[in-house]
């Protein structure tokens, strides 16, 4: 069915309500490597007990964390073919740190739908409250939708360049990234259960030698890593993070991310870009933006 742009940007899309506990954020953290260095107090920072610090990344997943069925692309105005769906660009922005419990509601409207020709870019933001009305977090998404274009939308921007923002000179910071070879098989579990991160076969089908990582997994290991790296650890120092994903990783590799000062923002912002070099260096998350809180 043609995505209808006036329905889906005017829809009111119900609210989802859900709650966490401090065990899923554990999970969570395990799911994207914590506690390599059990003895290292930083590392179980994101692991203790009943209030384990909470990177924002966390807030990406929560509301669909308990998930165990893949999900639908099927809203006023929009109904698209799971298979045709790629993940774009992911963002979430926290006024303050995430509690590690609780209960919130989400709401969800699109806000974009850009008519690519052979394709569709749909936007999304969700905004997530606690019970009381605060504001815990708010998320942007972006998908991009194989055959769903020449609807007569508009086209919308153009992606960026090569650089992708990032300085013009060598990153200031280099850290990487060991991806364990059980990565997906542990980090499927904090609610996206698609086979091609966990079927041979299923992968094989799709083009790929192996099951390949989540791309929310990526995601959140190169918040972590930022985090440690440049803000001693602290998860609570991120007022927003986000990211385009530009390719895949493969469980067993090690990823290298390239990380700048951005000394042109007041916002003291890191820039970073996310590549495989074990592949030549193929790049699989670009735009990656961490703002310090």
């Amino acid at each position: 069915m043609p995505i209808d742009v006036d329905v889906a940007l005017n829809a009111e899309l119900d609210p989802i309500e859900f709650s966490w506990a401090s065990s899923d954020v554990q999970l969570y953290h395990l799911g994207l490597g914590a506690g390599a260095d059990p003895m290292d107090p930083r590392e179980l920072r994101y692991l203790v007990d009943d209030t384990p610090q909470v990177l924002p990344t966390f807030g990406n997943v929560a509301a669909t964390f308990h998930a165990t069925k893949p999900p639908t692309v099927k809203f006023p105005g929009i109904d698209i073919e799971l298979s045709k769906v790629l993940h774009a660009s992911e963002r979430v922005e926290a006024p303050a740190p995430l509690p590690p419990s609780g209960s919130a509601k989400a709401v969800t409207r699109f806000t974009d739908i850009w008519d690519k020709g052979k394709a569709a870019v749909i936007w999304s933001e969700t905004t997530v409250t606690a019970p009381d009305g605060t504001v815990l977090w708010t998320q942007r998404r972006s998908i991009f939708a194989r055959g769903e274009g020449g609807f007569g939308g508009e086209r919308g921007p153009s992606g960026g360049g090569s650089s992708d923002g990032v300085p013009d000179r060598a990153p200031d910071l280099e850290v990487d990234v060991p991806i364990l070879p059980q990565q997906a098989l542990l980090y499927r579990l904090c609610g996206d259960r698609n086979p091609l991160h966990s079927d041979p076969e299923f992968a094989a089908a799709a083009g790929f030698s192996q099951p390949i990582l989540h791309g929310l997994c990526t995601y959140g290991m190169t918040c972590k890593a930022i985090t440690d790296a440049l803000l001693d650890g602290d998860a609570g120092a991120v007022a927003a993070y986000g990211a385009r994903f530009a390719g895949v990783a493969f469980p067993g590799e090690t990823l290298k991310v390239g990380i700048w000062k951005d000394s042109t923002s007041s916002e003291g912002r890191f820039l970073a870009t996310v590549v495989a070099p074990s592949r030549d260096n193929a790049v699989v998350l670009s735009g990656v933006e961490l703002v310090p809180a």
